[in-house]
């Protein structure tokens, strides 16, 4: 459904586009123009491409607005994952007796000593 939807969504992108740069700008443009005598004078060739302009963009946004909700809801999550998060070692370093090489004093003497592999140990 949803590639359906998007190779809709490129074919109505595609006439947008086409249409826009027919009509007719101030500037000369690449305006299509028309003569009195062609297909379609100038102002019917004005007010098709004018309403034919609404009707592409309606059916762009319409689409895009429906794209947006299938995509969200066909990718939703739906648990999360915790397989990257990072367990606990069994055994913590021993706490560090009070007065040894603590410039801190007994203010932080409650800290884990550091591990003997050099590892930083987990706040209690």
């Amino acid at each position: 459904m949803f590639t359906f939807l998007l190779v809709v969504q490129a074919i109505v992108a595609a006439m947008l586009v086409t249409v826009i740069l027919m009509q007719k700008s101030e500037g000369g443009g690449l305006g299509v123009g028309g003569s009195p005598s062609g297909f379609m004078s100038a102002r019917g060739a004005a007010d098709f491409l004018t309403r034919s302009t609404t009707v592409l963009a309606t059916i762009f946004v319409s689409l895009s607005i429906v794209m947006a909700v299938i995509a969200s809801v066909r990718h939703a999550p739906t648990d999360i994952d915790t397989s990257l998060v990072k367990q606990a070692p069994a055994t913590q370093g021993a706490p560090a007796p009070a007065g040894s090489a603590d410039p801190l004093g007994s203010a932080a003497g409650n800290a884990a000593a550091p591990a003997s592999n050099g590892a930083v140990p987990l706040a209690n």
